[in-house]
């Protein structure tokens, strides 16, 4: 029963915290306007500047911050044992997490749309701008290769998803016509999509539950999914990337948000069968056909094997569950785009981080409990045995082992309520395949805004479709734009399908490369990304502390109180800086050069970026920075449905 009494206690903490500190900081602290004129309005160019009802950026400000992060992070650090793991995802996912995906939203909308990094430039100045846009266009590089092969894992471990999650792009794009180009209603559409998904998922499990004579439509669909998933990882990461660059290109709503809103659909009903199939294993007997469900993970263990040190690393390895800095991009970037009414930042920054952490929470209890109820891979093992038998060994689970036990112990939940097991692990293979999903495709307009602003920076005259154009970028002056085709290759990267095809096409060369340590060969190669992602994990929790740098500035400037977000501040500047210094050690030690190397540089931008800040800190206390230039003609044409 403990482990309800926590599934439970952690939903009530977290209604709690949206009605009073999630409040306090909407009306109190940023004052939401509801009259106040929004950038989806004032930039409005059907593109990426969209007004959009609250529900619909919601579903898709959600599904992009979680990804796999929430699922992967707490699968792991449960290794330090559920307690420390808990608390750190209830406490930092109100009290940081949520503050700070609510703050970069809010300082995001008020600088008409702008990215972070362009906000930073504005409040601190030109040199922190650009040593912040660095770090994003060298995060999201990481995400865009890494996320290929993790959905690409997913396919090969659970085809049953692969069907599923391509059957979504027509789902979307119809709901995407019907909802913004026709004007319907959304309830109507949202109820055949997700009925439709869920008739897709079925589908994609081969048709569980019906008979057909001689093999028929399941024994086919079982066997195009065999042999998909067949696919090398290098011809996956290529289709996914593909579609991202199309995902970019194309006005938000015609894919990107709708898709990202059916997924919450979707993966909202999936928690929700998680927390039914909870509760019924919970409750029954083993005399009525249940099993007694109770932690099988350890509360406490300060030595798991091969393991870092739970200090800094707790704080690193659970980083979307709690808080992350990819995170103030998605607040910053897109969702600061399609608001129609600045009051609804509270339910779209502050409420989707803490739903996210409840999907953390429901991840620790399915790994910490949810497997011992059995695992086919185990057949002789169950309870606390099992769980030591998967988790004996930390280099053993931080591959795609976490995210199994995941699915496995959330699909043992959901059996509980009478679903076939290949049902069940089909609904929780699509839930991680289509985070993973919403998180790429989001990520690839992400870099895309990062490398037209870089580019912006340095060209001498800029493309009429680059932001810049549409006094996007403020900090800089430009010459007269160039139209027509032009030999500045920085002018193609102003572009949208410039910038586009830069960001795609970097990720796939980093993940052409295979895993360290492995030979070169057409089935090795599509993990590139490993190669760097051990340097993700602190860089991302970097990029947190630097956006409470900016959001924290933003209040200074205005007179305001910033204890609340100056503290997690210091924490979150602290403990990543903590935890990758030993990182560049052990690397140093084991020859990893070019882990040691970029390590190196990373350290080197956040102090350079601290010394700037601390400099600036006591001169600007109630000194507004500069107001922002009156919009160009073009701008405000579009702005007025021209």
């Amino acid at each position: 029963m403990s482990t309800l009494y926590i599934a439970l206690g952690a939903f009530v903490l977290y209604l709690i915290a949206y009605h009073t500190y999630g409040r306090w900081l909407a009306r109190r602290i940023f004052r939401l306007d509801p009259q106040a004129t929004v950038p989806s309005v004032e930039l409005n160019d059907d593109c990426d500047y969209v007004p959009t009802s609250k529900g619909i950026v919601f579903g898709h400000h959600f599904t992009s911050i979680a990804g796999t992060g929430p699922i992967v992070g707490p699968a792991l650090a449960i290794m330090w044992g559920w307690v420390p793991a808990l608390l750190w995802v209830l406490f930092g996912s109100i009290f940081i997490g949520a503050m700070h995906d609510f703050g970069t939203l809010v300082v995001s909308l008020r600088n008409r749309g702008m990215t972070v990094g362009e906000v930073a430039g504005r409040l601190l100045n030109k040199r922190v701008r650009l040593l912040f846009l660095v770090l994003l266009l060298f995060a999201l590089w990481v995400v865009l290769a890494i996320f290929g092969w993790v959905i690409a894992s997913v396919f090969v471990q659970f085809p049953e998803s692969i069907l599923p999650v391509f059957l979504q792009i027509p789902i979307a794009i119809w709901i995407g016509v019907t909802v913004h180009r026709k004007g319907r209603s959304l309830l109507w559409p949202s109820a055949i999509a997700l009925t439709l998904m869920y008739a897709t998922v079925w589908l994609g499990a081969g048709c569980p539950g019906m008979d057909w004579t001689g093999g028929g439509l399941g024994a086919a669909i079982q066997s195009l999914n065999q042999n998909l998933a067949a696919w090398p990882l290098w011809l996956w990461v290529a289709v996914l990337l593909a579609y991202c660059y199309a995902a970019s290109v194309m006005p938000v709503w015609v894919l990107l948000q709708p898709r990202d809103y059916i997924n919450s659909l979707q993966l909202v009903t999936s928690l929700g069968l998680i927390v039914i199939g909870l509760v019924v294993a919970a409750t029954a007997t083993p005399a009525e056909g249940g099993t007694a469900l109770a932690m099988a993970a350890p509360a406490f263990n300060a030595s798991p094997l091969n393991a870092p040190p739970i200090f800094p690393f707790l704080f690193v390895t659970i980083a979307c569950g709690a808080i992350s800095g990819f995170h103030c991009l998605v607040s910053s970037g897109m969702s600061s785009k399609q608001l129609k009414c600045e009051s609804d930042a509270q339910f779209v920054g502050y409420g989707s981080m803490l739903l996210e952490g409840f999907l953390a929470t429901l991840v620790i209890l399915a790994v910490g409990a949810g497997i011992g109820m059995g695992w086919q891979k185990y057949p002789d093992l169950q309870g606390a045995a099992l769980w030591t038998e998967v988790y004996k060994d930390w280099k053993l689970v931080t591959g795609g082992e976490a995210i199994a036990a995941f699915v496995v112990g959330s699909a043992n939940f959901v059996q509980t309520l009478g679903i076939e097991p290949v049902m069940a692990r089909a609904l929780m293979g699509v839930l991680v395949a289509s985070f993973a999903g919403t998180t790429l495709d989001t990520a690839t307009r992400l870099q895309r805004y990062v490398v037209q602003e870089l580019a912006a920076t340095f060209a001498p005259r800029v493309s009429p479709t680059a932001m810049a154009a549409e006094a996007y970028d403020t900090e800089f002056k430009r010459g007269p734009v160039k139209r027509g085709f032009s030999l500045n290759p920085l002018v193609w990267l102003t572009n949208t399908h410039g910038a586009t095809l830069f960001a795609v096409g970097t990720a796939f060369l980093l993940a052409l490369f295979p895993a360290p340590g492995a030979e070169w060969s057409w089935q090795t190669i599509g993990k590139g990304g490993l190669i760097l992602w051990p340097l993700f994990g602190a860089t991302n929790q970097l990029l947190a502390g630097l956006a409470m740098m900016v959001v924290s500035f933003w209040l200074l400037r205005r007179g305001m109180p910033t204890w609340f977000a100056a503290l997690p501040m210091v924490f979150m500047l602290a403990m990543p800086a903590w935890a990758l210094w030993i990182d560049v050690q052990r690397w140093q030690a084991g020859g990893s050069w070019l882990l040691v190397g970029v390590g190196a540089i990373m350290l080197a931008i956040e102090t350079w970026m601290i010394i700037e800040a601390c400099l600036l800190w006591p001169k600007v206390r109630g000194v507004l920075e500069p107001a922002l230039p009156p919009l160009p003609p073009r701008a405000g044409a579009a702005a007025s449905g021209a």
